[in-house]
């Protein structure tokens, strides 16, 4: 079979496609014809050795899969040959054919094709986490996503307005900006890529401008300068949801807590999944519902064939990614 192959980490153009083994299925695994992976920031770090989970050598990057069991091992019980199937596998999607335990994957709804499967497990299980269990978000308060205009920042877009918030979107791009409207934002903000005290100044300001006051929750993916003066803006008992860092790890005054009485909340959705199952089951449940009501709709803007993985991973480093890439091996 075909895959991406890592040998040792480096940048993403040094890795590539190699010919390997067909996976076998051991106790408790499956093997999944793969149909489609979806890339995200993971991918990104784990190639180069940047990310805090660091695969053996060799392995393949791709952490969401869909496609179709082809077979089982000894002890399986939930899949049989032929169940479409999708889930968040860590690592190991790249390829065309993976051998998965049974608890990373869930039955693949029939409203759903591989290629939109593949962008949902990762980013719309990391956001209903977030704004549910950790967040509380509620109705008619109002929400800052912060990367409003990525695959992860669309999620929390889409399942925010689906729970009933109102949403300002901040962006980096005129175009983004325009996704995150069609997608469903009530406004947005376009930051600047550098920002200098003036224009982090301005930036907390507009966001209290267009907010009414303040934000009561914010979605942060981002990070880096743009988190302090976003913090500045939130009102009285407002929950700051730590994400992720694509502009680098903030510094961030712990005083302003105080002074807000507000919280700075972290999100790990991987340690979630394995500690609270039976709550992320549910979770799950309650997106697959979503989607099949028309309430969220996972917007892929382009997929690739497996032979460019690498350049679909590049698409992510350099920040030219409107909603979900995937790479489709259909």
């Amino acid at each position: 079979m075909k895959a991406f192959v890592c040998k040792e980490f480096g940048p993403i153009e040094s890795h590539g496609i190699e010919e390997m083994p067909d996976p076998v299925a051991g106790d408790g695994q499956v093997v999944v014809d793969i149909k489609a992976t979806g890339i995200s920031f993971p991918d990104v770090l784990i190639v180069q050795g940047l990310y805090q989970f660091k695969p053996p050598f060799p392995f393949s990057p791709g952490s969401e899969i869909a496609g179709v069991v082809s077979s089982v091992g000894d002890g399986i019980s939930k899949f049989k040959k032929g169940d479409r199937v999708m889930g968040n596998v860590g690592s190991g999607g790249l390829v065309e054919r993976g051998a998965f335990f049974e608890s990373q994957l869930m039955p693949l709804p029939e409203t759903m094709d591989f290629k939109i499967a593949a962008g949902f497990p990762l980013n719309y299980g990391t956001t209903i986490h977030g704004l549910k269990q950790r967040a509380e978000l509620k109705p008619n308060e109002t929400i800052l996503i912060l990367g409003a205009g990525g695959g992860l920042g669309i999620t929390a877009v889409q399942i925010a307005k689906a729970m009933g918030a109102r949403v300002l979107a901040g962006v980096s791009s005129e175009d983004k900006l325009e996704l995150c409207k069609k997608e469903g934002a009530d406004q947005g903000i376009i930051y600047p890529k550098e920002m200098d005290r003036d224009s982090q100044k301005e930036f907390s300001n507009t966001i209290k401008e267009m907010s009414g006051g303040g934000v009561e929750v914010i979605y942060d993916i981002v990070g880096g300068d743009y988190a302090e003066p976003a913090l500045r803006a939130i009102k009285r008992h407002g929950r700051y949801l730590v994400v992720g860092f694509t502009a680098g790890i903030p510094k961030m005054p712990l005083n302003l807590t105080l002074l807000k009485e507000c919280q700075i909340i972290g999100v790990f959705w991987g340690q979630f999944t394995g500690l609270e199952s039976e709550i992320n089951v549910q979770n799950f449940k309650e997106l697959f519902q979503m989607h099949k009501e028309g309430k969220i709709k996972p917007f892929v803007s382009k997929d690739f064939p497996l032979e460019r993985s690498a350049e679909a991973i590049k698409m992510l480093e350099d920040r030219k990614v409107l909603g979900k890439v995937v790479v489709s091996m259909e």
